[in-house]
């Protein structure tokens, strides 16, 4: 934390701990990013199930192979758009890399 910043909420400041984050301010845009992307992915969700044709007696497995192939990538995608906008692309880059270190290695065995 700056030196004068006081934190509000003990949690902000937990978060800012464990993320590695300078300010409240960068954890609250962090917050933002996840909240944005993921409104945005069960909008698109709802559409392309749509166009697809997707209803209630489309299979369980479809829906999932389908969510997992274009929702899930696009999810990450979203993540790094919005965190460019709101400045922390560099957060969530470090993000992605990590996860992608760790499907690798967990395909890879």
């Amino acid at each position: 934390m700056q030196s004068g910043e006081k934190n509000a909420q003990p949690w902000l400041g937990k978060m800012q701990e464990r993320w590695g984050l300078e300010t409240t301010r960068q954890v609250l845009l962090v917050l933002a990013v996840f909240s944005l992307a993921g409104s945005s992915v069960v909008w698109l969700r709802k559409g392309l199930f749509f166009l697809l044709g997707y209803d209630e007696l489309t299979p369980m497995w479809l829906k999932t192979i389908t969510y997992i192939l274009f929702i899930f990538p696009t999810y990450q995608t979203l993540l790094l758009m919005y965190g460019f906008l709101l400045g922390q692309f560099s957060f969530f880059w470090e993000k992605e890399k990590k996860m992608f270190r760790w499907i690798k290695a967990k395909f890879s065995k």
